[in-house]
């Protein structure tokens, strides 16, 4: 199972950023805990300095503007399953 934060102050794009990974990962049955993060202090710990930002496993995936759900598949395609792009 993933783990996900989104970090953001809750400005339009991170609420958009929040509604679509929760969306591929529902459309792709991919397994995650999804959490909104909207403290300043947790975001900046991140080094994240443009949101939204996503972090998955621990690791930064995007920082500034909205992905597309393509780029937000590729994320946990490239951590589940590296060698078989028809998993997820």
């Amino acid at each position: 199972m993933f783990e996900v934060k989104v970090l953001g102050p809750g400005c339009a794009n991170c609420q958009t950023t929040y509604k679509l990974v929760n969306e591929v990962l529902q459309e792709n049955a991919i397994p995650a805990n999804v959490e909104k993060v909207e403290d300043m202090a947790q975001i900046m710990s991140y080094g994240i300095m443009s949101t939204p930002g996503v972090v998955v496993d621990g690791k930064i995936a995007h920082a500034g503007g909205t992905p597309d759900k393509k780029t937000i598949l590729s994320w946990f395609k490239s951590r589940c399953c590296p060698t078989d792009e028809n998993c997820c």
